[in-house]
Order: structure tokens, then sequence, then C-alpha cells
């Protein structure tokens, strides 16, 4: 039985016993892994729920590296540009050839009409660097240089 089933069943005795309140549980240790919290974080983030993804993402920042990515998501789609991209960045410190990153940072560049050059850069070499997710990177380099050739 499960870490989480035992607690269920505990605190489902724990009410039966007690009459109607609920006793109150302190969780000394974490249940979760990092990558449970990441899994439960892109779940939440799939549901349009960025807030929660956040703050599990940020439960998984201090063990896991990637979760820097996934938190400049979340605040991405919450339109929290600066704080997207002090995470990416923060990724990119720690694994310079993560392209998804590079790839990511560069969309937010673009869709701030900001660093477009920096933007070009880095999405070029997310392309160097993982060339099967090429079609994607590609949009991004297309759409940059489009707005490059506007200005």
């Amino acid at each position: 039985m499960s870490l989480h089933h035992r607690l269920l069943l505990l605190v489902s005795v724990l009410f039966l016993l007690g009459g109607c309140s609920l006793p109150k549980i302190i969780v000394y240790k974490d249940p979760l892994t990092p990558e449970e919290h990441i899994n439960l974080g892109v779940t939440y983030e799939k549901q349009g729920k960025y807030d929660l993804a956040i703050e599990q993402y940020r439960e998984a920042a201090s063990e896991l590296d990637i979760a820097y990515y996934y938190l400049g998501n979340a605040y991405f789609k919450k339109g929290k540009y600066k704080e997207a991209e002090r995470c990416y960045k923060k990724m990119l410190s720690r694994h310079p050839d993560h392209a998804d990153t590079l790839n990511n940072l560069a969309w937010l560049y673009f869709k701030t009409d900001k660093n477009l050059d920096t933007a070009e850069m880095l999405v070029r070499k997310a392309i160097k660097l993982n060339p099967s997710r090429n079609r994607i990177y590609m949009d991004t380099l297309e759409n940059i240089i489009k707005l490059k050739g506007a200005q």
C-alpha cells in the first residue's frame, strides 16, 4: 500500500473515531519526489492552473535544474515575462546546451520584441544542438527574421 493510501486510511479512521473534526496532520517530509512535483506541475499547467504549477516547479527546483525550464514556461504563459526570462537564464547558466530553453528564451524575446539579435543567435544554437526539433525551432527563427526585417 502506498504512502498516500496509508495516509488516506489513517485520516479516515481518525475522522470516524474523533467525531466530526478532522485531525491535524503535520507532514515533516515531502512525500513527493522532485520528479513527481514536476509531473504534477505539468498537469496543472495543462489545466491552465499556472499558479499551482509554479508552486510545484518551485518545490522541484531545489533538486532538479530542469524545473527552471518549466517555471519559465509557466511564467511565460501567465504573461510574466521578466520572471520567465530569469528562469530560462538560470536554466541556461547551468545547462547552456538545453535546446528547448534556448528556443523558448528566443521566443520570449520575439514576443516582447526585444533582443532580436540575441534571440536569433539562441534559436540557431538550438537548431544545431537538437535537429530533431528543427520544425519547431525553425518556426521561431522565421518569426524572428520576419520581425527583424519589418523594423
